[in-house]
């Protein structure tokens, strides 16, 4: 039975009209939608759960689950249908990912059962300055200043994370996944609802820029509309030059020049990123995170992303406390996943990074340091600003730290993949804020994933973890998942979101988890998060109703738009069910 929230919810995003999917191995599975926009560029839409037997692919946008689906028809693997549908996503959902970025990538293999983690996140350039984000005046720049340009650029790592899992888990030929994206970019596509919202929302900025204001804009300086067929034919050039020649043509060469000519060459905020530094750039397996939440197996992304640490973290706080017999409509609910995820990034601030570079407590996730935690969530009212402080976890050897001062806005992708063998892809990507550095390249924008790191590096001796080095990966919240019960996958999901990622994924967890929700009704609740002190509860929604009990609780509450793009399915013997965030125009598709 859907709960009360998740209910309101959907009324408020207008409710799909009737129509029953049933299941079919012959018959694809799609999401019925009825859209309406509660604000500029934001496209809310009430969606029904997708159902397959075969092989799903959940994604942002219709012609990228299309694009997935369609390799997968051919017997195509999960490794395959990824390198299809971010191609796509990078062409038709530009402001949010693409090859111009980075990503991680967490990867079932049915035939051995085991998970692989891959970190094709960007690098800093081995010429950086670690005072780069600091101005003459000797404070932090601001945060646009910062962005836009050549300066926040870094080394992009998402093609050579393809190259790698399709080497080792691809069936088809590399040169036949880049059709769509090159057919799509060649012929044209329409603009949709959120993408012309989301230029005009920051036509300013897209316009301030050569190569952003001739594609973003239409030839009378106007902000394309929804419906405008767009054409790429850079982008078609840079697909057809990687398909035929391998990673390498993106990391040396034509495409590697325009990139860095691009950053190099910024009239007002030129970069340091130079040829070398593409040419150099691996993408690296890591070890999964995995921590065990009631009789399941909560795996995700290690260092340099912070989120299956910190969501790991939150798991173990509340574990101890009924969240079942509580319900996701219980204020006391609330209170304990809010004051939880507090403590959980009090830690992230302090002590998360990129392993390559800092050492990180051992402690962070053993359960007597976090029952230690949770014991604190004991109580009636909310836990006081004092109160939420990095703990004090396990060390090998103690290093002195700083709390970080970075900003992370969220522009950023999550799909997820399955494929007729069981193989699944959970994998998100990013090129940090909407629209990236305002930079594009061989048709794509590239991402301003500098400004992940923490604009101050040191003080009065202390450094903080996430600061700026040569060769380091900045810290994200990207946190894509997989959810094992018995050995078996049960769940896959992710989502952007900034910091907020982590409390959005926790929530869903939690929803699918203790309150039984299928992925739709879970990537359809409400959302609430806490991640610093203020309370922000989702706008619209009937999560502010909640906002008195909290705030007699103790909170500082404040209602706001929250948008997610949450992804998720569900195994179970019968087949797969598939859920797509009604905040963005994605979509479920499978057979």
């Amino acid at each position: 039975m859907m709960h009360y929230l998740s209910m309101r919810y959907l009324k408020l995003a207008a409710i799909a009209a009737a129509g029953a999917l049933f299941w079919a191995s012959h018959v694809p599975a799609q999401q019925a939608t009825d859209a309406v926009e509660p604000e500029a560029g934001l496209t809310f839409t009430a969606k029904n759960p997708a159902y397959a037997s075969k092989y799903m692919v959940v994604t942002a946008n219709p012609l990228a689950s299309q694009a997935g689906l369609e390799i997968l028809k051919k017997g195509g693997s999960a490794a395959d249908a990824l390198v299809a549908v971010q191609t796509v996503l990078g062409l038709v959902e530009p402001q949010s990912s693409g090859i111009g970025g980075g990503a991680f990538l967490v990867f079932y293999d049915a035939a051995s059962g085991k998970l692989t983690t891959i970190d094709g996140r960007e690098t800093a350039p081995a010429g950086i300055s670690t005072d780069i984000f600091i101005g003459e005046d000797g404070k932090p720049l601001k945060f646009f200043d910062a962005v836009v340009g050549g300066r926040s650029v870094g080394v992009p790592g998402t093609v050579r994370l393809m190259d790698k899992i399709h080497k080792r888990h691809g069936k088809l030929a590399w040169d036949g996944l880049f059709g769509d994206a090159t057919r799509l970019a060649e012929d044209g596509f329409a603009v949709s609802a959120r993408l012309a919202g989301l230029i005009e929302r920051d036509q300013k900025r897209l316009f301030s820029q050569p190569t952003t204001r001739a594609y973003f804009f239409d030839d009378g300086g106007k902000p394309l509309k929804q419906g405008d067929l767009l054409k790429n034919i850079d982008y078609a050039e840079a697909m057809r030059s990687i398909a035929q020649s391998g990673a390498d043509a993106f990391y040396t060469g034509a495409v590697a020049d325009a990139i860095v000519n691009a950053v190099q060459l910024h009239a007002t905020n030129p970069g340091a990123l130079t040829a070398k530094d593409l040419a150099a750039y691996k993408a690296k397996e890591r070890e999964p995170v995995c921590v065990d939440y009631r009789d399941h197996q909560v795996c995700g992304m290690g260092p340099p992303s912070s989120g299956a640490l910190t969501i790991g973290q939150i798991l173990g706080m509340i574990e101890p406390f009924d969240l079942a017999k509580l319900g996701p409509d219980n204020p006391v609910t609330w209170r304990i996943l809010g004051d939880a995820t507090r403590l959980a990034f009090a830690d992230r601030g302090r002590y998360m990074a990129d392993s390559d570079f800092v050492k990180m407590p051992a402690g962070l996730l053993n359960k007597d340091y976090l029952a230690s935690r949770s014991s604190m969530l004991i109580r009636q009212n909310a836990l006081t600003r004092d109160e939420v402080k990095p703990g004090e976890p396990h060390w090998e050897k103690a290093e002195l730290r700083l709390d970080g001062t970075d900003i992370e806005l969220p522009s950023t992708s999550h799909f997820v993949i399955v494929d007729a063998d069981g193989n699944i892809a959970s994998m998100t990507s990013s090129i940090e804020n909407g629209f990236g550095a305002r930079l594009m390249a061989s048709g794509f924008l590239l991402n301003n994933q500098l400004t992940d790191f923490s604009f101050v590096s040191a003080k009065n001796g202390e450094a903080v973890a996430n600061r700026v080095e040569p060769g380091k990966r900045p810290r994200s919240s990207m946190s894509p998942t997989i959810i094992l019960k018995d050995g078996k996958p049960a769940f896959a999901l992710g989502s952007p979101g900034g910091s907020n990622i982590i409390p959005y994924v926790m929530k869903t967890i939690v929803a699918m988890i203790d309150w039984k929700m299928n992925p739709q009704e879970a990537v359809s609740l409400p959302h609430l998060t806490n991640r610093f002190g203020r309370y922000d509860v989702e706008q619209g929604t009937a999560a502010e109703s909640l906002i008195p009990e909290l705030e007699a609780m103790g909170f500082e509450v404040s209602a706001r738009a929250l948008n997610s793009g949450l992804h998720a399915v569900r195994f179970a013997p019968y087949g797969l069910s598939g859920g797509a965030d009604p905040r963005r125009e994605g979509v479920a598709l499978g057979e």
